[in-house]
């Protein structure tokens, strides 16, 4: 790598095989596997209906064990679902999806489409997590991608603002450790930073994953035509420095 761009990047590296991977959560038992998708509608409750007492609300990604179903008179469906051992109730059969349900893959695909900002690079996560036979991951990770790089001009704006006053360390650092940062981290999804532009940009691993796995598909073109936008902006910026 040019001397430049290590002067002008810094990289934030974790090592693993695959972005689909993930920390494991452990499931509990009692019923079929399924995962909170819209938090929104994640509300657990005593009884199968919208007005039943509240347990509690269900957090996005958390793992359920559905035990059975129920339609109320409006027509939702419930599930009776485990969220630990000891803890259990109804929740809106649209609140989750599951990899042995056979449309829920393509409705969790819609709800990431309809999604924006963190909330689509999160459920995408979820589908890539569970849906790993799915033929919609490439899309998937193209999505995940993108979401990502549109996210960094926020990010870069909002790390601006909280880089001031007296510097201890390196201004890049501070950036690098940027609080806003850390939930994206979480996801799998990392930056770069831009320190004569002060900004950061997508890692792009997502794209590479999708050049990677799915080589023929239409999507890995267009990650080819990202991850090389990238690269020649690089370039460009190191040849006006020479």
């Amino acid at each position: 790598m040019h001397p430049h761009i290590l002067t002008r990047t810094l990289l934030v590296c974790l090592i693993f095989t695959t972005p689909i991977v993930a920390k494991k959560q452990k499931a509990p038992p009692g019923g079929r596997v399924a995962i909170v998708v819209d938090e929104r509608l994640a509300a657990l409750r005593a009884t199968p209906q919208l007005n039943g007492k509240l347990i509690r609300r269900i957090s996005r990604g958390r793992l359920v064990a559905i035990r059975s179903a129920k339609r109320d008179q409006d027509g939702l469906v419930f599930f009776l679902v485990n969220v630990t051992t000891r803890t259990h109730g109804w929740i809106q059969r649209e609140a989750v999806v599951s990899p042995l349900y056979k449309d829920d893959a393509h409705r969790l695909l819609d709800l990431i489409k309809s999604s924006s900002d963190f909330d689509r690079i999160s459920r995408a996560r979820i589908f890539l997590d569970h849906f790993q036979r799915s033929p919609d991951c490439p899309k998937v990770l193209l999505v995940l991608g993108d979401a990502a790089e549109e996210a960094s001009a926020k990010l870069s704006r909002e790390a601006a603002r909280r880089v001031i006053g007296p510097a201890a360390a390196p201004e890049f650092s501070y950036f690098m450790n940027y609080s806003g940062l850390d939930r994206y981290n979480r996801q799998g999804v990392r930056f770069v930073f831009d320190r004569e532009q002060k900004r950061f940009h997508y890692d792009g691993t997502a794209w590479r994953e999708i050049v990677r796995r799915y080589p023929n598909s239409i999507q890995a073109t267009e990650a080819k035509q990202r991850l090389d936008q990238r690269d020649n902006s690089n370039s460009r910026k190191d040849n006006d420095q020479q």
